[in-house]
């Protein structure tokens, strides 16, 4: 898929990943939507970036606002060629504490935010892919979602959040599988530890752990190696029905 003059959504696009994923998108030529529930943020990236960007401010389980933001995009650039999925939220709690147990609230939370509102937008955007034109390719579009090296290697108090986005890796190849019929990819990433708000609202003891069991480099990782693959997965048609780790190898 040629990037210059296609049309994505970025949700989480206001910051950290989805930032970096939109400015590269912006800079290769494609045209974009910004979803975000942070409203301030997510006007002052679009307004930063200029008028190849749109902002819609939506919550990603919420099918009402998802529909809404997709429309508004369609309204304003005319088609959706891609999505890239990198909203998401993050919770460390070990499941036996000194007094009681694991919140089953924050548990629920953890799955409908990261794991059913990734399913809300790769269904919603395969909607309005699916009839879209073919390009040479007979490639329709392509759907990019965000798991994490924690759906393999989570740590202590990672239950909920492992469990999260171990299904978002899992459904990456029924949703590619079926979807291929259309001509739409469906490819998921699964980064370890980046500099993103997510990861600096992390306990230190957690970040030091995390950063100590790096292979190479010996760092954390900046969200524009995020957006390097994103460009890498849209530009590469052979890539589809996978989930990439992308964390610098684990000790």
């Amino acid at each position: 898929m040629d990037m210059k003059g296609s049309v994505f959504i970025v949700t989480g696009g206001a910051s950290g990943l989805g930032e970096a994923t939109v400015r590269m998108l912006v800079q290769y030529g494609a045209l974009v939507v910004i979803v975000d529930q942070n409203e301030l943020r997510g006007r002052a990236v679009q307004e930063d970036i200029g008028a190849r960007t749109s902002f819609e401010k939506a919550d990603i389980t919420s099918e009402y606002q998802m529909r809404n933001a997709i429309d508004r995009g369609l309204d304003r650039f005319g088609d959706i060629h891609g999505v890239i999925n990198t909203a998401g939220i993050c919770h460390i709690e070990n499941l036996c504490k000194e007094k009681g147990v694991h919140s089953l609230d924050v548990f629920n939370e953890i799955i409908q935010v990261n794991l059913a509102g990734s399913f809300n937008v790769a269904r919603l955007a395969a909607e309005t892919m699916r009839n879209n034109t073919v390009n040479d390719d007979g490639e329709r579009g392509v759907i990019i979602q965000t798991s994490a090296a924690a759906a393999y290697d989570g740590m202590i108090g990672e239950a909920a959040y492992s469990a999260a986005m171990g299904g978002v890796a899992s459904m990456t190849l029924p949703l590619a599988r079926e979807l291929g019929a259309y001509g739409i990819r469906t490819v998921t990433v699964a980064p370890g530890a980046f500099y993103t708000p997510m990861y600096e609202n992390l306990p230190q003891a957690v970040q030091e752990k995390i950063e100590a069991d790096m292979i190479f480099p010996c760092r954390i990782g900046s969200p524009d190696e995020y957006a390097l693959l994103v460009k890498s997965i849209i530009s590469n048609p052979m890539i589809n029905g996978e989930t990439i780790r992308l964390d610098g190898g684990k000790k």
